[in-house]
Order: structure tokens, then sequence, then C-alpha cells
């Protein structure tokens, strides 16, 4: 089994080293797990335990060949049981979760396979507090400030070039200074004030747009034009109607009951029809690095999400499958949507962004893109896109005019 130190661990360990204010924490390998070798874990726990919950990050030996937040940060009690339970929570949700997730980088980003198996943790004390993702830019730093797990009035996450506290600027220029390359920080704002780092990633070899744009370009005096255009994105598209996919379902169920043939074998068609939808999301995920959902309908507003989910009642044992594979197939396009870097739909659909999505270096090489329609428009909306031939496989192209209205258009 691996026993290598992640980088996670080495640079953080020298953080603290160098006089940083890293909380205390314990890495503990893989192997560690394996012999049940937790004295060290015995020992950090006992000194913490007053604080009745951890954080349990995750630490794999090659988690530095993928993008940030790709593995799980859990709290967990502090206690030998909890670290167990979270470091099986990380890997499991890596196996599901994050499966999709881990494919298209091993195939976009040439990232490594990866044996999960060989998933350490670290472990630090829970920080009451907020998180702060910083990191250079081409020449200038940005602050991303994700919200604040404690607040039941939550503000929206935002980056900005001029942190709360200024003392921040210095801090990571001293951090970036101190490793010797571009690096990626993750602070925690205390309720106090206090700025803990609990995380360091080496990004001097990822290349953003924006350097990317510097290098290839020649900066010229002005512009002289009649009609502005100020942003452009073209992306291969995934049509997404949810409502279509249950009415199908619902039809199923009805040749089901209405047939004479036994219901284990016919809940099979309905069944496997989910499964058949996920490998359809999946595949596409899969052929395409970067591309776009059209949500006609993403999440059902009607009841046909709970007819099939009960259409079966009088045969228990079928409904039972297929309350199942419905229920999955939620997460399922769940996992499918968080890959998605372009979402056309109507304005109630929302993504729910870690620190790492909404901030992350990876966040800046290819930001998320939502358009979309009012909800007392929808019903015209999708008309229209249909009239004009929507499909899965199209290329659409998105323009942001001047009045900061989109136009899609399909090619």
């Amino acid at each position: 089994m691996e026993n290598k130190v992640p980088e996670k661990a080495k640079l953080l360990e020298k953080l603290k080293a160098n006089g940083f204010n890293v909380p205390e924490f314990v890495y503990v390998s893989a192997k560690k797990f394996e012999t049940k070798d937790f004295k060290a874990l015995e020992a950090f726990l006992d000194v913490h335990r007053e604080s009745f919950k951890v954080i349990a990050r995750s630490a794999h030996p090659q988690e530095s060949e993928y993008k940030g937040g790709t593995f799980d940060s859990l709290e967990t009690y502090a206690d030998i049981g909890g670290i167990i339970y979270a470091r099986n929570r990380i890997i499991n949700l890596a196996e599901t979760a994050k499966h999709l997730s881990i494919r298209r980088q091993q195939i976009f980003n040439n990232a490594p396979p990866i044996d999960l198996q060989e998933m350490g943790v670290i472990v630090m004390p829970f920080v009451n507090g907020s998180s702060v993702m910083a990191k250079m830019i081409h020449n200038h730093w940005e602050f991303g400030y994700c919200r604040n797990r404690n607040q039941k009035v939550q503000t929206e996450p935002h980056i900005t070039r001029v942190p709360h506290d200024r003392s921040l600027y210095q801090l990571s220029r001293a951090i970036q200074k101190r490793l010797g390359f571009k690096c990626e920080i993750e602070y925690i704002i205390s309720t106090e004030g206090d700025i803990h780092v609990v995380q360091a990633k080496d990004i001097s070899r990822i290349e953003t747009l924006e350097e990317k744009l510097s290098e290839r370009s020649v900066r010229l005096d002005g512009v002289r034009r009649i009609r502005k255009q100020r942003n452009y994105r073209e992306r291969s598209v995934y049509v997404m109607d949810n409502k279509a996919f249950y009415i199908d379902v619902i039809s199923l169920c009805e040749d089901l009951v209405q047939s004479e043939a036994a219901p284990e074998t016919r809940v099979k068609n309905i069944v496997d029809r989910v499964a058949e939808y996920e490998a359809d999301l999946e595949s596409f995920a899969l052929r395409h690095q970067r591309f776009a959902v059209l949500g006609f309908s993403i999440q059902d507003s009607g009841d046909l999400y709970q007819i099939a989910n009960h259409y079966l009642d009088d045969f228990p044992d079928q409904q039972k499958a297929l309350s199942k594979a419905l229920h999955n197939n939620l997460y399922k396009i769940d996992i499918f949507l968080a890959e998605a870097d372009t979402l056309i739909a109507r304005d109630k659909f929302r993504v729910n962004l870690c620190s790492h999505d909404a901030y992350g270096i990876d966040t800046v090489r290819n930001p998320l893109w939502c358009t979309f329609w009012h909800a007392d428009r929808h019903d015209a909306v999708v008309r229209d896109f249909k009239r004009l031939g929507f499909k899965t496989g199209d290329t659409v192209g998105i323009d942001i005019g001047a009045d900061d209205r989109p136009v899609v258009y399909r090619h």
C-alpha cells in the first residue's frame, strides 16, 4: 500500500514549522487504518476532545494530480470511530457522487488512475467561521468568500480583490514566498476574526485563461465599433426534459398494470429505462470536456415524479424496486449537472457551490455560466426552443449583449 505523504500534509507541516497559523493537525495514512495503528491519532484527539467534533480532510498521495474539491472534507465526532466513519464516507463519495468527476479528469486532464483504498486523512480541530480562498491570478490577488456555515442569514458568495482584512494580502504573499511557488490558499476566518491556514495547493503548473491570453496577445490603444458584444460562449448541449422522462416511466407503469405478464418481468423494463437514461448522461459527460445543459425540465414542478413513485403501489415489491431506481436517479442527475460549466434554465434553478467550486483555480480556468429565463415565461420559452429544434448534441452559442441579456443560438 502506498505510504507517500500527500502534498497537502507536507505543505501544511512546512507552513506550521515556519510560524504560520495552521491549526494543530495529524496526518493518518491509509497504512495506519489498515494496521489500526491509531496511537498518534488518539493522542491528538485526547487534546482536542473538548470541541466534540473535528474536521477530517481527504489526503490521498495522488490527490495533488486532481482538481481541488474532488475529494471531500467532513465534520465528524472527535473519536476513533468518527474518523474511521469519515474516511469510509470520503472513499464512498469518491466511488459514487465524485465518480463521474474523477473519470472526466482522467479522460480530459490526464489525471492518473487512483486506488481509493490508499486514502489517508488529515484531522484538524473544528473551527467555527467562514472559508476564504486566495490565489494570484496573473499579476493580482483574488479572494473568494464562501458562506459562513454558522449564520442563518447567508450572504451570497463573492470574489473580490479587496479582502475584508488587509493582512490577508501580506499573509498570502508571505505563504507563497515561503513555499516558493504560486499557490492557492484556503483560510478559515473564525468568528473571533482569527485567520487560520487550512490548506495550500501548488498551482504553478496550471495555466489560467487570463495568462494564456496575455502570453498570446498584443495590447493596442482603442477600438471603434457600432455594436458592442461583450461575451460569447459556445458549447455542446445536453437537452434535459425530465417531465418527458417521467411521462415515459408512467406509460411503462401503465403497461405493466394492464399486462398479463409477471410483474417482476415487466418492472425490469422500467428500471432498465431509468438505467438507460443515466447511462446516456454519463456517456455524454465523458465525450465532452465542456458542455452545456439546456433545461426544459430539470426539477419536475408537478406531480409526475410522485405519480411514477407510487404508480405500482398495488405491487409492493415492484414499486420498491422502481422507487429505489427513481430516487437514485435524482442523485445521478445532480452529479451530471455538477459537471456542466454552462446551464440554461429557468431562474428557480440554483447550483449549490462549495468553496472550491466557487473560487478554486479550476473555476478560474473554466467559469460557470448560468443563463436563465423567468418562471412566468417558462412554457413560452420552452416552446421557442422546441420550435427551433434544439436537441442533445447540438452546439449552442450564448451571446451576452451590452444590456447583459443573453441570446442563445443553435448551430
